[in-house]
């Protein structure tokens, strides 16, 4: 027997409802913010990321499932999704198309990494991308859209924690001060860290080794380094989202894991998954599209991550949208009934009714507790008599209640 590979997860049809559930909320959101959907590669040119998410994270470093195809490139499977939509911005030059580019992707991604709740190697990811704003109206809006398919989903056990990490003018001075408090505590902490304390000491702070976590806690903060126009930028994103009644926290450990960030950072975290809190992140990336060989072009968005969320709901008793089961299971009591069920199954599913009929060629009464074990709303067997009168009695398996219906008449039957 061949068994799944490791970090991955097949999804039964006990579970795929749950999904449909999750992806709908998320649709649904899209369209309510005028988000049109994209859908990109799963797989990209390795540069792609190694220049986008960056050389100094632990996705690069260590995480990425990359290979030489046939023809000798380094190929990736993509990690996350917003460097792919960015790739897509600039190759189809849609900086010159009506801006904002409000997009939306619901995505496959892969990082090789231990397993753990909610966090498998292959991973789902809805997220959503705004480029062309350096508003921090967008960041709010972005937060906003993801506050609400948050909610839209049923889950209000969240809190949403924001940060600004500042742009190029005043990261330099913060990332000064950051070798200063580092310097002498650098043989305490892990070889990444010492390597990162050369090339983006920002990222020792987002450092999962216990030490180096200890360490990195008083280390300075990122908010009193904050030059005038980020500060002004981050209070505005305040003042938008108390507008708009969203609650938050500051929080100013926050730096997300990808080096693109700029400016407004945020996670929607919840104690209710374990130590993998974090169930949907995200943040503004005003460089990206230039470090990629586009134009200059300020971009916001957020991801989160499918696993996470249904697990999330599950350990909450969050309900999802009722597992669909058919209108109605037409059994057949010979061949030849069997052909007529099979034909008003056939007729109904045209007019947009969920029918079943068997296929096993099952006895009655086995098709009987087969509709019972699928959740039919409705059973009609067929016989002879049914034949002749042109009509089914119909049950109502909730109640017990029965109705003749005529052949021609089921599919109203069934809508009312």
């Amino acid at each position: 027997m061949i068994n799944i590979p490791k970090g991955t997860k097949d999804v039964l049809p006990a579970q795929s409802y749950k999904w449909q559930f999750v992806e709908d909320c998320a649709k649904k959101v899209a369209r309510a913010f005028n988000i049109s959907e994209v859908r990109t590669p799963v797989f990209e040119h390795t540069e792609l990321f190694a220049r986008g998410v960056g050389d100094t994270t632990d996705i690069v470093n260590k995480e990425m499932y990359t290979f030489l195809d046939k023809g000798g490139r380094s190929i990736t499977l993509k990690p996350e999704g917003t460097a792919g939509v960015a790739r897509m911005f600039i190759e189809n030059g849609l900086s010159s198309s009506p801006l904002p580019m409000k997009s939306y992707y619901i995505t496959p991604c892969y990082r090789y990494e231990r397993p753990q709740a909610g966090r498998l190697r292959e991973f789902h990811q809805f997220g959503v991308e705004v480029y062309g704003s350096p508003s921090p109206a967008a960041d709010a809006e972005v937060i906003s859209a993801a506050s609400a398919f948050l909610k839209e989903l049923g889950i209000s056990d969240v809190e949403l924690q924001i940060n600004s990490i500042g742009c190029k003018t005043c990261r330099a001075a913060y990332n000064a001060a950051l070798k200063e408090y580092f310097a002498p505590r650098l043989g305490e902490m892990c070889p990444a860290c010492r390597e990162r304390f050369e090339k983006n000491p920002l990222r020792m702070l987002d450092c999962k080794e216990e030490t180096c976590k200890a360490i990195a806690a008083n280390a300075p903060k990122i908010l009193d380094y904050l030059c005038p126009d980020c500060a002004n930028h981050f209070a505005e994103v305040q003042r938008l989202l108390t507008a708009q009644g969203i609650k938050y926290v500051i929080e100013p450990n926050i730096v997300r894991g990808l080096d693109y960030y700029t400016r407004t950072v945020f996670e929607f975290v919840s104690t209710a998954i374990g130590a993998q809190g974090t169930v949907c992140a995200g943040g503004r990336y005003d460089g990206l599209i230039a470090q990629l060989g586009g134009p200059q072009t300020p971009a916001v968005g957020f991801a989160a991550g499918l696993e996470r969320l249904i697990l999330l709901m599950e350990n909450t008793s969050v309900p999802f949208r009722p597992q669909p089961v058919p209108a109605i299971y037409l059994a057949g009591m010979d061949e030849l009934t069997r052909q007529k069920a099979f034909a008003l199954a056939g007729s109904l599913r045209a007019a947009g009714i969920a029918a079943e009929c068997d296929v096993m060629e099952r006895s009655v009464k086995a098709q009987m507790k087969y509709a019972d074990k699928i959740g039919a709303r409705y059973v009609a067997v067929i016989g002879e008599t049914e034949l002749s009168n042109g009509a089914a009695n119909v049950k109502n398996m909730a109640d017990g209640s029965q109705c003749m219906v005529p052949f021609d008449g089921l599919a109203g039957y069934l809508s009312k």
